[in-house]
């Protein structure tokens, strides 16, 4: 009698070698992976080309929109992880220009502006905007000129003060003087308070605390800069170096109107 061997039994798929079905699963997940990262690795190259393309168009609309006594070319940056995504929310968290050239009516500055929670939607106020207008001592002459003080007043810039020099007249003579100045910022001028005073011209032996005492006694040097600002937009600090002098701004009734940005204080009293 022939015995036939017996037939090997069928592979199971359920009966597989565990480790055969982990290393298939494992494969998986790397392929899975490696889809994850190119598909990221592509929106973020699609995200960089709309901030480029967003900033761009700001750039051209800021530029669009400038006073035409206003002239200088202005840099967008936007901040934050993904314009699309920011976009998409309806905000974008940190837009900052930048225009370290700007000429408005005549007296050059730069220029830098941060605005923060900046809605898509025109309509809606922007968060907070801070900015910083840095005027070198010719230009800031000129402000002071524009603003109609006395003629011939000019400051000298220093650490934290400004000086500037007059004449009184004094018993039918007219006595030369030099003043420090110490700057503040209220709402939309910038007030140069004088704080000491000294007499130039020669008197003598006669008694000069008189002549300080007018000096001192003297309205401020008053610098309104609301003419160059848009409405709603006030000064909030002010700092003087011999090479500048720093005006700090800020405003939270800002909108990315054109109206809102381009109408402009007035100096008018």
């Amino acid at each position: 009698m022939t015995i036939e061997p017996a037939a090997e039994p069928t592979p199971d798929p359920a009966r597989e070698p565990r480790r055969q079905r982990g290393r298939g699963r494992v494969g998986g997940l790397i392929i899975f992976g490696v889809l994850i990262v190119m598909l990221v690795g592509a929106f973020f190259l699609v995200d960089a080309g709309a901030r480029g393309f967003a900033q761009g168009e700001a750039e051209k609309q800021i530029a669009a929109s400038l006073p035409a006594s206003v002239t200088g070319d202005v840099t967008v940056e936007i901040g934050g992880v993904s314009v699309i995504a920011q976009f998409i929310a309806g905000s974008f968290e940190q837009i900052e220009l930048t225009a370290p050239d700007l000429v408005a009516d005549g007296v050059p500055a730069s220029v830098h502006v941060v605005a923060r929670d900046v809605p898509t939607n025109t309509a809606k106020y922007i968060g907070n905007v801070e900015a910083t207008l840095d005027f070198d001592q010719a230009a800031l002459n000129a402000l002071v000129q524009s603003a109609g003080s006395a003629a011939g007043t000019e400051l000298t810039l220093g650490d934290g003060d400004a000086t500037y020099g007059g004449t009184l007249s004094l018993a039918g003579f007219e006595v030369g003087y030099t003043a420090t100045a110490t700057p503040s910022a209220a709402g939309d001028t910038l007030v140069f308070t004088p704080t000491s005073a000294e007499v130039t011209t020669d008197i003598g032996s006669a008694d000069v605390t008189g002549v300080v005492d007018l000096v001192l006694g003297q309205q401020p040097i008053a610098v309104c800069v609301a003419q160059y600002l848009p409405q709603g937009v006030t000064m909030s600090g002010v700092d003087v170096t011999p090479e500048r002098a720093r005006i700090t701004l800020e405003s939270s009734t800002l909108t990315l109107t054109s109206q809102s940005l381009t109408t402009l204080g007035s100096c008018a009293a």
